[in-house]
């Protein structure tokens, strides 16, 4: 069998929920934020479970967080898969500012009010490269596929304690102008869409009705479980799973009567 089922890595936190199912079982009612899955390629995909807001933060570009941190940069993409109403996200600035005009928001808060806030919906994709100031609202559960890192610089964190601002970084590495992040999807075939690509990753949506025959690929793809239940590759499956298909692979099948996944990969070079 070549698709290999990925380990995950629960974590809580501050601004988790308890909703979390059917992505991630929660039978104690943990405040649960994040699902990490552990792959062999340089890209993470979690799950993100939202009760509150995050943080207003950004994330450096790769030569920044190598130089600083000794790691990759962190562009990342977020796919709603439920939404409360009235959600939101925040992408990039409602307009410029310079950066003692950032930090002085950031200080005060006024911040939450200068970021472009947008609705969030089931289905929709945002895309974030490093260096997009951003926030993930309460009433969330969404996919999130980025770089390998886990480098962020809070900006403003709502009076939270214990939690520590990085506006030196921050404020460096921050772009101080608009950014809109909204993706339209792109139709390739009956049962794929594209989502969202970079020199990081591309990403699709595939639907399935029935069995589907995924081709050998020359790169290794992650397949993400977001929708409905059946078999990958005659092993069973459900929502909230990730699998590894290694490049140049036999071709993959999925068998189900509904499902949807997410699949990723490092692009070509």
């Amino acid at each position: 069998m070549a698709a290999v089922r990925l380990k995950s890595a629960v974590h809580e936190k501050i601004w988790g929920s308890t909703e979390t199912e059917p992505w991630c079982r929660n039978p104690e009612g943990k405040q649960i934020g994040e699902v990490w899955f552990d792959a062999s390629i340089p890209l993470l995909v979690k799950f993100l479970f939202t009760s509150d807001n995050l943080s207003i933060q950004v994330h450096p570009e790769d030569a920044y967080a190598r130089t600083h941190h000794n790691s990759f940069g962190k562009t990342e993409m977020w796919h709603i898969l439920r939404a409360e109403e009235g959600a939101e996200v925040a992408l990039g600035l409602r307009e410029p500012l310079t950066e003692t005009e950032l930090r002085e928001a950031c200080e005060s808060g006024e911040i939450v009010k200068l970021v472009n806030w947008v609705p969030a919906h089931a289905g929709d994709t945002f895309f974030t490269p490093a260096g997009s100031v951003h926030a993930i609202g309460g009433g969330l559960a969404l996919c999130e596929i980025q770089q390998f890192s886990d480098i962020t610089y809070r900006l403003y964190d709502y009076g939270r304690p214990d939690r520590e601002l990085h506006l030196d970084h921050g404020v460096r590495v921050s772009r101080l102008g608009s950014h809109d992040g909204s993706v339209v999807h792109k139709r390739l075939s009956e049962s794929r869409e594209l989502l969202a690509e970079c020199q990081y990753f591309r990403t699709e949506r595939l639907t399935v009705h029935g069995t589907v025959v995924c081709a050998t690929c020359p790169r290794t793809t992650l397949y993400i479980a977001v929708e409905g239940h059946g078999t990958l590759d005659g092993s069973p499956f459900q929502p909230g799973e990730a699998w590894e298909v290694p490049a140049n692979s036999e071709p993959c099948e999925i068998s189900s009567p509904a499902a949807v996944f997410l699949t990723t990969a490092e692009p070509s070079v």
